[in-house]
């Protein structure tokens, strides 16, 4: 009888496990879920990798694992909108297999991301490569806006190929991929040319995709008037929105007069995205402390991240989101551009929300209080007196990030391995 006990051991702690109602229960946290309207104390339940309630005192003896969020922040999983993660080894190759894009996985869950969109670093021609050595090899979950120009954002003369525009091709490649490729990107070209652009909405329009625009460099410059009313579509994304780089590129508040220019209010009426892009050069105070007294908030919160951006004024996700709590827009507004917006941009309405039966993807955050300083690339600075600190990542229905050991228990026990027991030197 001895024996047969101890052959059922494993067998039976198998069974306790599966017999557990919950996954994952998170217990007593403020609850910001801007799809379905929620700020208020709750407990989060997940089970199979999804969200399966939303509501008061859930039961959490039955679950594997109990977090404690007292205290603390509970949202969906944050989605960066923009941020450039192909990274690879070829050195001139900028941010498509390039040197200066970063891996997903070492920048994301530490600050509450778990949806990443690559914007234009693949381009049809080398989208596979992209596919096969970052999407696939990620836990974060990362889409693609792909790029206009065929090399993607390879940088010098291969983003200035006009004659590599190519709708089809893109909207081919794009339907081939139509789980990971959420919109066409054009950035870099220079030139008082609408092709790049044009080719994009086109392709946009073939494959049923929002087009994003880091539009600029022309001098004279672009009017930005008629990028909005006579070439976007409702639901295309002008990222980049509180950039200024005059002469090039207009930028959308007259700083001469410290208004928001009127036609920028109607693109917004008209349906158009603003995303921050925030980047090296792509924000600057000058524009946004204007723009948000006058009431123009960002659609959508993102980064621009990669190894310029993340070690200057930029930093990451919630150092974005913290710089806008510090002008005055409030904190499920910027939960909101950073959750819900982005997954409503990207078509993608089974994230970005703690709905039941979307996926599992949760990030809990700390509100630190203090002074805090944040500036942009010209050496202009404002204080915060608040600032996000990530305290847990949850991706898919498994604790990715834990800074402070608040899941109980921290790990889950794991198999042994097929030859526990026997003698090797391996560890």
């Amino acid at each position: 009888m001895k024996i047969l006990l101890l052959l059922l051991m494993p067998l039976l702690g198998t069974c306790d496990l599966l017999a557990q109602t919950y996954a994952i229960v998170i217990k007593d946290g403020r609850v910001i879920d801007p799809k379905n309207n929620i700020d208020a104390v709750l407990d989060v339940a997940i089970n199979d990798g999804r969200i399966i309630k939303v509501a008061k005192n859930i039961d959490a003896s039955s679950a594997v694992q109990v977090v404690n969020a007292k205290g603390l922040i509970v949202t969906p999983g944050l989605i960066d909108l923009h941020a450039h993660v192909f990274f690879g080894t070829e050195p001139d190759h900028y941010l498509s297999n390039g040197l200066e894009a970063v891996p997903p996985d070492g920048f994301t869950f530490r600050v509450g991301v778990t949806t990443v969109v690559d914007a234009g670093g693949a381009g049809w021609k080398n989208f596979a490569i992209f596919k096969k050595n970052i999407i696939e090899h990620s836990k974060t979950r990362v889409l693609s806006m792909l790029n206009v120009m065929g090399e993607g954002m390879r940088g010098g003369v291969y983003e200035q190929d006009a004659g590599d525009l190519n709708p089809k091709m893109i909207a081919m490649t794009a339907a081939t991929n139509s789980d990971i490729i959420v919109g066409i990107k054009v950035a870099h070209y220079q030139g008082p040319d609408w092709r790049p652009v044009d080719s994009a909405v086109a392709a946009g329009r073939l494959a049923h995709l929002p087009v994003m625009i880091d539009f600029g460099g022309s001098r004279p410059a672009l009017s930005i008037e008629e990028l909005f009313m006579k070439h976007l579509r409702p639901g295309d994304v002008f990222t980049h929105a509180y950039g200024n780089l005059s002469p090039t590129r207009e930028a959308i508040v007259d700083e001469k007069a410290g208004i928001v220019k009127p036609f920028v209010f109607e693109a917004r009426k008209r349906g158009i995205v603003f995303d921050v892009g925030y980047g090296g050069l792509s924000f600057r105070f000058s524009q946004a402390i204007p723009a948000l007294k006058q009431g123009f908030y960002p659609s959508t919160i993102s980064t621009d991240l990669h190894t310029g951006s993340m070690n200057n004024a930029m930093k990451d996700q919630l150092n974005v989101m913290s710089t806008f709590l510090a002008m005055g827009m409030d904190l499920p507004a910027v939960i909101r551009a950073s959750t819900y917006t982005p997954s409503q941009v990207i078509q993608k309405e089974d994230i970005g929300n703690l709905s039941p039966q979307s996926f599992a993807d949760v990030a809990l955050f700390s509100l630190r209080e203090g002074t805090f300083g944040f500036y942009d690339y010209t050496g202009y600075k404002i204080e915060g007196k608040q600032k996000l600190e990530c305290a847990m990542t949850i991706r898919a229905g498994k604790i990715v990030y834990d800074l402070n050991g608040i899941a109980t228990p921290i790990f889950l026990p794991r198999p042994a391995p097929w030859n526990a027991g026997k003698n090797h030197s391996d560890h």
